[in-house]
């Protein structure tokens, strides 16, 4: 568990990269990449998540993926916690897609203002030109 991470530290430590350098490169949070290396794996965001941070801390550091991806699958499986997302993760995963998609929906209400604006300012014009043109009220 610990050693998971004290290697994948030790190993950035040899490359010479910091830890903000990673923040930086993959904009994964200080507290997320300090709880992979101190080994608290338990308390990184679940499933795809999960795997996601390691994934871009070893591109980031420069690390073979795929054996650093089967070490953390092992070191899972040990700590009794699931590699594969579970009924938790699909909810917190589903709630965030909500969240996001509820903010996209709150600008659909000046969407449709501005479609209402644009019909009124089409059937005003449509009334001015039957009026005004076509019944000769005003000369061109």
């Amino acid at each position: 568990m610990e050693r998971f991470g004290d290697e994948l530290r030790m190993e950035r430590e040899h490359r010479q990269v910091t830890l903000d350098t990673i923040c930086a490169m993959t904009k994964v949070s200080v507290r997320h990449l300090e709880a992979l290396e101190s080994g608290r794996l338990m308390e990184l965001p679940g499933g795809v998540f999960r795997k996601g941070i390691l994934r871009s801390y070893v591109t980031a550091v420069g690390l073979d993926e795929t054996s650093w991806m089967e070490k953390f699958e092992r070191t899972l499986r040990e700590m009794g916690g699931s590699s594969s997302p579970t009924d938790k993760d699909w909810v917190e995963f589903a709630e965030n897609v909500r969240k996001s998609r509820g903010n996209a929906r709150s600008g659909s209400g000046a969407r449709w203002l501005g479609v209402a604006v644009m019909l009124m300012t089409l059937v005003m014009l449509g009334w001015s030109v039957w009026k005004y043109v076509l019944h000769g009220h005003l000369s061109l």
